[in-house]
């Protein structure tokens, strides 16, 4: 009898792992910095960081990592060619944008095989985060002209006042492993059409896309006469890393990851009065299943809301709070939902869904479902490790947990789902609100009170919410971020752009008067 492993797993042809890396010249030993005045780093004298691939556990490339003379020659050419950068009129910024975005499209079938290697990821699902990049790439074109201020009445006669925004300086975008590419798009091209410079430090566990990610950004630099607003820094060494977090020169910090990271990247930040922070840190999000719901359609959506890239997103649904007199029906659906979803390597074209990143997240997905068995939880679908090479788990339905547990209360970034039952909506609300993260959330209901009630200001405390859907996906027309500790920032949306640049308050006296001319006389200042 087959398990749900060998079941899920098809046997395919792989892409070519090596035709794919040599597209980006990732082959071989590869620099993991680039700047404006040095170009690509040097290789020698530097600790390596392996490019592992979660699929088999073996490393498909090696970067030689950044250095803090490495870092300094990169923060000096951004803040000299930022007071270049400033002074270009926007919808031209734009251009730049555009170009990327139609070279990440023109390459889309290598930087997908980049993007599974490197996380894990589907080769399906990595086209999903690339087209993101796209989308993201035409988004901030179109917002490069239409950075609107507003005219303003001033009390004072001939006066004109009006706001504008002006470019912040240098960019540090930190980004997580499992949006490689997507999570610098939405930053870098924000801050770009915003007129400042950028500098960015990816997870060191998925260097290749970063790489190939730059080398796309460099040729559309060079063809439009504009190098030296993008720039890579890849350090192994968390010393290292923090240099551009603690940096004065970096005007602005946008950190995607851990609300643990997170809050000591505020704090530091902080340190320093007039710097910014942006923060899209951890989600524990939670869905709403009420008496009413299309139980067929809430099973599709919840499996790809909780298996997507593994349970791996920051939106991922992680609490199910389901009316008790639905609970059983819909936990018998998404156990046949979850076993139709084919679980393999990455590099395989029929795989939906891949591995974890690494040995440690195995370790956590582990970890939490047998605390949960140990405060009386029952599970009641998966929950175990596939016995295969690479780093594959089972999506995993919890049910009989108590919603304040602690492994209840904190994100696993793995598919595991606890199973919740409620008897009236407040209730379902109150639990649902009940936890520290403010990100994404949902509710599946055919009940237009029950829908409106969840969508008022006594429903989701979250930044997301979605109804009769998953609680992942993004559309970059909408704002992306949370409230409570999933930080508060928010990336694409239609105003999006206003995080990434300072406002400033004009006002232009046209008239020969000021306020004091009853008090003061003055007299020609030439000299007799």
């Amino acid at each position: 009898m087959m398990n749900i492993a060998q079941k899920n797993y098809v046997e395919n042809a792989r892409f070519d792992t090596q035709q794919v890396l040599k597209t980006f010249g990732l082959d071989q030993l590869h620099a993991g910095s680039f700047g404006v005045k040095q170009g690509w780093s040097m290789l020698e004298g530097r600790e390596l960081i392996h490019a592992v691939c979660p699929a088999d556990n073996e490393t498909v490339g090696q970067i030689a990592s950044s250095s803090a003379e490495d870092y300094e020659e990169i923060i000096q050419a951004a803040v000299a060619y930022q007071k270049t950068w400033r002074m270009v009129p926007a919808p031209r910024r734009g251009e730049l944008v555009q170009r990327i975005g139609q070279l990440v499209q023109e390459n889309m079938e290598a930087l997908a095989g980049i993007v599974a290697l490197d996380t894990g990821k589907s080769v399906m699902e990595a086209k999903g985060e690339l087209k993101e990049v796209v989308e993201m790439a035409t988004l901030a074109t179109g917002q490069s002209r239409m950075m609107y201020g507003f005219t303003l009445q001033s009390q004072r006669v001939k006066h004109r006042m009006y706001d504008q925004w002006l470019p912040l300086g240098v960019v540090g975008v930190i980004s997580a492993y499992n949006f490689p590419a997507a999570v610098w798009a939405q930053n870098a091209f924000l801050s770009a059409i915003g007129g400042n410079t950028v500098i960015w430090k990816p997870s060191p566990k998925v260097p290749l896309t970063a790489i190939a990610l730059q080398k796309l950004a460099n040729q559309a630099m060079l063809e439009m006469n504009l190098e030296g607003v993008f720039s890579l820094f890849i350090p192994a060494d968390s010393a290292v890393a923090e240099l551009m977090i603690r940096d004065r020169r970096i005007n602005m910090v946008s950190f995607t990851g851990s609300t643990g990271v997170g809050k000591k990247v505020a704090s530091i930040v902080s340190e320093t009065l007039g710097r910014k922070y942006m923060l899209e840190c951890s989600g524990n999000n939670g869905c709403i299943v009420d008496e009413t719901a299309d139980l067929q359609l809430a099973a599709r959506a919840i499996t790809f809301g909780a298996m997507g890239t593994t349970g791996q997103r920051c939106t991922s649904t992680r609490r199910l709070i389901v009316h008790r007199s639905v609970m059983h029906e819909l936990i018998e659906l998404l156990k046949q939902a979850f076993e139709q979803i084919r679980i393999g390597d990455p590099r395989e074209q029929e795989t939906i869904i891949g591995p974890l990143i690494d040995a440690t997240a195995v370790a956590q997905y582990q970890a939490t479902i047998q605390r949960a068995q140990e405060l009386g939880a029952k599970v009641v679908y998966g929950g175990q490790r596939i016995d295969r090479p690479g780093l594959y788990v089972e999506a995993c339905l919890i049910t009989d947990v108590e919603p304040e547990w602690d492994c209840v209360q904190h994100e696993t970034f793995a598919p595991i789902v606890f199973v919740m039952p409620y008897d009236d909506l407040e209730q379902a609300i109150a639990i649902h609100n009940n936890v520290a993260q403010g990100l994404a959330s949902g509710i599946h209901s055919s009940n237009l009170s029950n829908i409106e009630l969840f969508l008022s200001a006594a429903g989701s405390d979250c930044g997301i919410v979605r109804v009769n859907m998953g609680t992942t996906g993004a559309d970059v027309g909408a704002a992306f971020g949370g409230e409570k500790e999933t930080g508060g920032g928010r990336t694409a949306g239609s105003d999006s752009w206003k995080g990434y640049v300072r406002r400033q308050s004009v006002c232009i006296n046209w008239s020969n008067e000021s306020a004091w001319d009853s008090h003061i006389h003055l007299s020609s200042g030439k000299a007799d």
